[in-house]
């Protein structure tokens, strides 16, 4: 069992059982009324001929509930529903053991009278000790639950709604901010997962909010298919954010793609339907609810068992639905203050965090794979501008280097002599090692300064931005001097410079770097040839 089922279980408990204390639980009956008819003053529903039922059918229509009760101590007192709140039009008429009206209260998410109670269908009245019989009429095009009424104490009643009424603010809180977060990154990063879960929530916002009374209440939206109309479209929604997030594509999962564009067909013509004969849309909004959920279902084993690891997370996510989902089922008789919109607004509140912890963990891992493949191709261009054998920039470098230096750089092309006289001496390694031995020696010298590259074989090559012919000369000479005292006495080397500004178009540079590199190795060959032998 995972680790937030039982904490979350026992919040559920907690959170049902805190309206008990003081309530009057009426054990009335229910009619439904015909369509049309007009309530006169009645004091008796049951002799009027209504079809007694067990509890309201969810399809709508007027129902009337009657309870006699008895009211042990003189007090002021709230009216309200358990189960649901989700109800059109209601009306309380409370009357007298003599059967004359003491108070006719009305309410209901279609109608405009003012709620004496914060986001709740509680109505106020002072009742003296006695008995009393309750008709209450209530009637709405379709309902989610059967609403129950019951009276409480007032001041028990305004303590027992304080942790239904935080967990919808915090609920509807949590839908606000992810959804108004999800659509600024489908905004920035434009990513087709985050503008359909923003839509999810959006969806999920206005039906909770509207059913549980935050936009009647507080911005005055009296529209009752704010209750089911905006389920519809999140479940399209859903099902092309499941495909998104899982990226299921037509070429690795042919019949996954099959299956997704079925479900948003089908969930297409549930939202038509609901728009042409709005009073089947809640009925239709628990239909999509059924298909999106065996979608994600499927959709997220398949791509578990395919290896995807944002696939095995969504399904942990899902299950986290389907706990406090049963819980609601389970539990919206156990308390008065609490209805099935709370539980349902939990269930999808930890439903929408963890998937939106799985979208954080999917951006991460495209963060993480981004920055390997940086790194990768990074390490590619590094490899490509380096030499093997010595580690210096190599001839790709070098063109990157010229282009980049100033009209007073410089470009130096060194020859290194003596290669070919230790390869055919003493072997490529020792050549090899004469190699090394001067590149380390000359790079560390020409420090910061100036940059050394190999071109190949002895060539090699210095840009200097600050065009410094002299140091470069001089470290050329020391790096030799240090290769004679390491057994390398045949070594040495010529260089050519050429200054930037001396070839404006840069493009003969090398070439007369070239040339004046080996006009020197050919003065240094004279000076090194023994004079000719003078004639007796």
């Amino acid at each position: 069992m995972p680790w937030f089922v039982l904490p979350l279980l026992l919040v559920l408990t907690l959170l049902s059982g805190g309206a008990r204390a003081s309530a009057i639980d009426f054990g009335g009956s229910w009619y439904q009324a015909p369509a049309g008819w007009q309530y006169t003053g009645q004091g008796d529903i049951s002799t009027l001929g209504f079809k007694r039922i067990a509890e309201i059918r969810q399809d709508g229509g007027q129902y009337w509930y009657q309870a006699d009760f008895h009211v042990p101590q003189a007090g002021d007192y709230v009216l309200d529903f358990r189960a649901s709140s989700i109800i059109g039009n209601f009306r309380h008429v409370v009357l007298d053991a003599q059967g004359k009206p003491l108070a006719e209260l009305w309410g209901g998410i279609m109608n405009r009278a003012e709620n004496p109670f914060f986001i709740r269908h509680g109505r106020r009245l002072h009742l003296e000790a006695g008995r009393y019989r309750l008709l209450t009429q209530v009637e709405a095009p379709f309902f989610l639950g059967s609403p129950e009424p019951y009276l409480q104490d007032e001041a028990a009643y305004r303590q027992a709604t304080k942790a239904g009424d935080a967990l919808t603010l915090c609920g509807l809180g949590i839908f606000l901010g992810l959804g108004i977060y999800y659509a600024s990154l489908a905004l920035t990063r434009r990513r087709l997962a985050d503008a359909m879960y923003a839509l999810f929530i959006l969806g999920n916002l206005l039906f909770n909010g509207n059913s549980l009374l935050v936009l009647p209440d507080v911005f005055g939206l009296h529209w009752y298919y704010l209750c089911s109309m905006p389920i519809l479209f999140s479940n399209m929604a859903y099902v092309v954010f499941v495909g998104a997030l899982l990226d299921i594509r037509r070429g690795s999962n042919p019949r996954l793609v099959m299956l997704g564009r079925a479900c948003f067909g089908l969930l297409f013509l549930f939202a038509l339907t609901g728009v042409i004969l709005p009073r089947l849309s809640m009925t239709l909004a628990h239909a999509g609810v059924l298909v999106f959920m065996l979608w994600g279902l499927s959709a997220g084993v398949t791509r578990t068992v395919q290896g995807n690891g944002t696939a095995r997370f969504y399904l942990i996510a899902n299950l986290a639905f389907f706990v406090p989902a049963v819980a609601a089922i389970s539990l919206q008789s156990a308390g008065k203050a609490l209805t099935v919109e709370h539980f349902g607004l939990l269930a999808v509140a930890v439903e929408v965090i963890l998937l939106g912890l799985v979208l954080s963990y999917q951006f991460g891992q495209l963060q993480r794979e981004r920055l390997q493949a940086l790194a990768f191709a990074d390490q590619s261009l590094k490899v490509a501008r380096t030499d093997a054998l010595t580690g210096l920039p190599n001839r790709y470098a070098l063109e990157v280097e010229i282009a980049m230096l100033p009209e007073d750089g410089s470009l130096t092309f060194v020859d290194l002599d003596g290669l070919k006289v230790y390869n055919d001496r003493f072997g490529h390694t020792r050549g090899d090692a004469l190699l090394c031995n001067f590149a380390t020696e000359l790079r560390n010298r020409l420090g910061r300064r100036a940059a050394l590259h190999r071109l190949g074989g002895d060539e090699f090559a210095i840009t200097c931005p600050r065009g410094d012919e002299p140091f470069i000369s001089e470290q050329i000479e020391a790096s030799i001097a240090a290769l004679h005292g390491r057994g390398f006495e045949l070594a040495g080397a010529s260089h050519g410079t050429v200054h930037m500004h001396e070839n404006p178009g840069r493009e003969q540079v090398k070439h007369m770097a070239d040339l004046r590199m080996y006009e020197r190795k050919r003065q240094r060959r004279e000076q090194q040839r023994p004079p000719a032998p003078q004639p007796a």
